[in-house]
């Protein structure tokens, strides 16, 4: 099947609805979160209306339609990262997934591959969003680990020129993000890996800007856990995922206790179930994981390699422009080397969050601030940046209705 965006478009009724008096919606904050399709909304819906239950639970009819659903959603997320069922781990966000891994290292006791312990070190880049930050910053502080970073060059790609002064043979942890939500730069994860192995570390990818855009193969990575977000890749809010290797889930402990994670209980003691049950205590966020399982097989339907490609040609499209624009600044590469379709910009002498409502003005919807990364900004000298966020609905007018926006806001700010 031929891509086609516009096609694509119809699919998601709230491209049925204008915006600012009448103006055609302009989205181009996907990385914030992604707009639904018909099948994802019905989906969920359709969960609640007919097979509303909970899972695990119970011998009657809802409860085995409830559970077939729940699981037949993992086996989708499963497919889609070329993992197996028991690797898939349901949580709530992205956000819990990784502090889901930084408080479970946090419970391993001394003996566990996981303990972490004073002079044991942790290490980070300085591109990371919040979530993939402070949860290592919080580890490190209650286990007295260190904590390390790899640096952030001009060109808005990760210094890797020390990478064995940085991951020394010290390193427990690396955790990066696949794809930076600020740069659009995506990182060369085969030689930190196999430095973070060699050492023995673990590798934790944050990959919310890039499972929902390209063909991912976990396996493939060479990565250990990996989280992404459901929102993000066309599915519901409160749904997230951790995959983990099944023999490194066997052995981390678990982060919450309650029902459905339990093997045994006494008075005095308990046992675990196996993963990924293990990690799902309490009744899950079961009609959004339908919702997410969705929303994957819509997108493996129209072809990841596509949708790729597809966003870089107006990502392509969109630096160009954006480079003939006087005051520009494009933050992150200018160019499409290992890169996605998420690209941040300012312009001289307008503040970012006063071209995010001028251009909201004329329909066009983007991001404005530090996108949760203070740290990057803060090395690449900036208060905060315009992002614009590219996805498989946006298409060629999306983009120079952007690029007519920016230049209009230039020649009005400029009038003040």
């Amino acid at each position: 099947m031929t891509f086609n965006a516009t096609q694509i478009r119809e699919d998601f009724p709230i491209f049925e609805r204008t915006i600012r008096e009448g103006k055609r919606l302009v989205y181009l904050d996907s990385g914030a979160t992604s707009q639904k399709p018909n099948v994802v909304i019905e989906a969920e819906s359709n969960f609640y209306r007919l097979h509303n239950a909970a899972v695990h639970r119970g011998a009657h009819q809802l409860a085995e339609e409830a559970t077939d659903a729940y699981e037949g959603a993992r086996g989708i997320v499963a497919q889609f990262l070329g993992a197996a069922s028991d690797e898939i781990i349901f949580t709530k966000s992205a956000t819990e997934s990784l502090n889901l891994l930084a408080y479970a290292f946090g419970n391993a006791y001394s003996g566990n591959r996981f303990h972490l312990q004073p002079g044991d070190r942790i290490v980070v880049t300085e591109m990371e969003h919040h979530a993939n930050l402070i949860p290592w910053q919080e580890l490190a502080k209650r286990t007295g680990a260190e904590l390390a970073w790899f640096s952030v060059d001009e060109s808005g790609r990760l210094d890797l020129s020390d990478i064995d002064s940085v991951i020394t043979v010290k390193t427990k942890v690396v955790a990066l993000t696949h794809q930076s939500n600020v740069l659009g730069t995506i990182n060369p994860l085969d030689a930190i890996v196999a430095r973070a192995h060699e050492v023995g570390a673990i590798v934790i990818l944050d990959a919310c800007q890039s499972v929902p855009h390209m063909p991912i193969d976990v396996k493939g990575l060479g990565v250990d856990f990996l989280a992404f977000s459901g929102h993000k890749s066309l599915g519901p809010t409160g749904v997230g995922i951790l995959w983990g290797r099944s023999e490194l889930l066997n052995e981390l402990p678990p982060f919450l206790y309650g029902g459905s994670m339990i093997e045994t209980v006494t008075m005095t003691n308990s046992t675990w179930a196996s993963a990924p049950r293990k990690f799902e205590a309490g009744v899950p966020n079961m009609a959004q994981a339908v919702g997410l399982g969705a929303a994957l097989e819509y997108l493996q339907k129209i072809g990841l390699p596509d949708i790729h490609v597809h966003e870089m040609a107006l990502t392509e499209q969109l630096i160009n422009g954006l480079q003939e624009i006087s005051g520009v600044r494009i933050i992150g590469p200018a160019d499409l080397t290992m890169r996605g379709g998420v690209l941040s910009f300012t312009m001289a002498d307008i503040h970012p969050h006063d071209l995010g409502q001028f251009l909201d003005a004329q329909g066009i919807a983007v991001r404005t601030g530090h996108h949760c990364a203070w740290p990057l900004n803060r090395k690449l000298g900036v208060v905060a940046t315009t992002r614009a966020s590219i996805y498989l609905y946006n298409d060629e007018a999306d983009i120079d209705a952007l690029l007519t926006g920016v230049a209009a806001a230039s020649k009005y700010f400029a009038r003040g």
